[in-house]
């Protein structure tokens, strides 16, 4: 086993049938990793136990995106920008939390990089 790598908890059966136990997620972590080291712009990276989740960060590239706006006459109009995009990646551990709750947590990074001043 790599160095500093804790070993995996044992499987827990009650996580598989419906009654979970917090056993399994003690000591849990959260990881950040960024993945274009090799130059891609999406992966999908894998948890290792006792990990809670892992965000992957793929390249930052720039890229042509439509931007919602408002003529001066208050008429809806699109444009287009050249914005830095990137995309994230969420791998997460069922048996702690739902896609909901997963979902809202990826929208409210998006939500802060989106407003970032």
């Amino acid at each position: 086993m790599a160095a500093g790598w804790a070993a995996a908890p044992a499987w827990d059966p009650e996580d598989h049938a419906g009654r979970r136990s917090t056993r399994s997620a003690v000591a849990g972590t959260f990881t950040l990793t960024n993945h274009p080291v090799s130059g891609s712009l999406l992966a999908t990276p894998i948890i290792h136990q006792p990990q809670s989740a892992i965000l992957g960060v793929g390249a930052i590239q720039k890229r042509v995106v439509v931007i919602e706006g408002t003529l001066p006459t208050g008429e809806k109009a699109d444009g287009m920008a050249i914005r830095p995009m990137v995309y994230l990646t969420l791998t997460f551990d069922h048996r702690i939390m739902d896609g909901a709750l997963a979902d809202r947590f990826l929208r409210a990074i998006v939500d802060r990089l989106q407003t970032w001043a």
